[in-house]
């Protein structure tokens, strides 16, 4: 079993600050990376020492394996976090970490090689049990590929096989259109992912996204810690998710949550992972990938489970096992997160750029308000719009939901166009409230969902009112300068 002296954070923004915080409460000093255009990020002052980084751009510095691990060494450091993003899914940066005799906090670098690949992965859940919609693999003639996947019948899924984030992904109803979109996936996922293999599934109308979150020893032992919802997409990447998952029959969320530890058996998998199904209005569900790593949403899983993923993550890096058995995983209450990104939902979710000019959330027990940010900080087009994380946890799931919506309601974020308001309105909607969710909720609510803007009185109203009651600004205006401030009771 090993202890760690120190652990380097191979990330940014509000995920190291989270990672940080539960290395300060095990004791064990951290290291955290920041290029120079993050250098106000609160991850910088969040970690126990800092290390400036470089790159032609910011991304670039972060995906830097070589000058990353020369980070860790610098600072003594004997094992790596990657977080979510950049290099945490990457099997090539596992292997450098573990051959500079570092330990990788994460899977073993088969594991992420096998489920990295969507090809891959898919055939092996199938040979294992676990059910994938019926598709066509690539043939490396993409003429003989397309006529393959029109058999199948529409709609298709045309999808990158080493994808993510939506990259490389489309949906194709027309068969006049498959040619284009198969031709136009494979050119996005070389150029994203250096993988022009694309495949192509029947897609599933209105389906429900479920995922898994397992834990693996490594040894075939295997943990679920209960499911997440996370239907509540824009362009094929999540805003809002919930665990449990709502109105899921328990025969149902029994059998998707075994099929997802014999998945993760079956690989021997070791540490934290998230198997994701697709499930149709039907009631059956379909593989769909593993994301080995920890998860954007893992907060909803710790509020429902009162487990700290992160200190697991730890513990099985270091030799412990898993600390907690199947029978005793909770499931208290409910939980809801919401995605904070810098976008336009009035302009088809394109990214907003600005500075932060002031920043409130509320605070609570039943709250986590998960963020990266300083007051002052620049807000670019270098790194993924999302900016912060609201979780809440209550009783039930009307209650939680509710207070989401207060929660959302609460939270002032100046300086930069947010979709704050319209969470709230899709976690208000009657269609959200009731369960009925699916991966075309945006879509089929689009309408219903944009909330009204202020007049133009009401919003200077609110910016004066966010403005007078930041501290900062307060002190700038209201205070004395010297040396007048130390005269006293001294009047012009």
């Amino acid at each position: 079993m090993t202890e760690f002296s120190k652990v380097l954070i191979a990330n940014r923004g509000e995920i190291a600050c989270r990672v940080a915080r539960t290395l300060r409460e095990m004791g064990i000093p951290s290291v955290g990376l920041y290029h120079a255009a993050d250098r106000l990020s609160a991850h910088v002052s969040a970690v126990d020492e800092a290390l400036l980084i470089e790159g032609e751009t910011p991304v670039a510095a972060h995906l830097d394996a070589e000058q990353i691990i020369a980070c860790a060494r610098e600072a003594g450091a004997d094992a790596i976090h990657p977080g979510y993003g950049f290099l945490s899914e990457n099997a090539a940066f596992a292997e450098a970490v573990q051959q500079a005799g570092l330990t990788f906090i994460g899977p073993d670098p088969a594991s992420i090689r096998l489920m990295g690949d969507k090809i891959e992965s898919r055939t092996f859940a199938a040979e294992h049990g676990v059910p994938v919609a019926p598709s066509v693999l690539p043939t490396g003639d993409i003429d003989s590929f397309i006529a393959e996947a029109a058999s199948i019948g529409f709609p298709l899924l045309v999808k990158a096989s080493a994808g993510g984030g939506g990259k490389g992904m489309s949906i194709v109803r027309d068969p006049v259109d498959l040619a284009d979109h198969a031709k136009r996936a494979a050119s996005e996922a070389l150029r994203y992912f250096a993988d022009g293999r694309v495949y192509a599934e029947r897609y599933v109308d209105q389906p429900r996204h479920i995922e898994v979150q397992v834990f693996g020893d490594g040894q075939g032992g295997v943990i679920h810690l209960h499911e997440r919802e996370c239907s509540i997409q824009r362009r094929f990447q999540k805003i809002v998710e919930e665990a449990p998952a709502a109105d899921l029959a328990e025969s149902l969320r029994a059998e998707i949550c075994e099929a997802a530890v014999r998945l993760a058996s079956a690989a021997k998998y070791l540490n934290a992972g998230t198997v994701e199904f697709i499930l149709a209005p039907d009631g059956a569900f379909y593989f769909l990938e593993m994301n080995t790593r920890l998860q954007v949403e893992h907060p909803v899983t710790e509020m429902i489970t009162g487990l700290d993923l992160v200190r697991m993550q730890l513990e099985i890096a270091a030799g412990r096992g898993l600390s907690v058995k199947q029978q005793d995983v909770q499931l208290i209450g409910h939980a809801i997160e919401c995605r904070i990104c810098a976008e336009d939902p009035t302009n088809d979710f394109l990214p907003e750029t600005g500075k932060v000019l002031s920043l409130s959330a509320p605070q609570g027990d039943q709250i986590r308000f998960e963020n990266g940010l300083t007051v002052g900080q620049a807000v670019t087009s270098d790194f993924d719009p999302m900016l912060a994380k609201l979780v809440v946890h209550g009783s039930d799931r009307t209650a939680a939901a509710e207070q989401m919506v207060r929660a959302l309601q609460d939270t002032t974020l100046l300086g930069v166009g947010s979709n704050i308001d319209y969470l709230a309105s899709v976690v208000a909607h009657p269609a959200f409230v009731a369960g009925d969710l699916h991966t075309g909720f945006v879509d089929v609510h689009a309408e219903s969902l944009i909330p009204a803007e202020l007049d133009e009185a009401s919003t200077s109203a609110v910016l004066l009112a966010a403005l007078m009651g930041n501290n900062a600004y307060h002190r700038q205006i209201v205070d004395y300068p010297e040396p007048y401030a130390s005269m006293g009771h001294w009047r012009n």
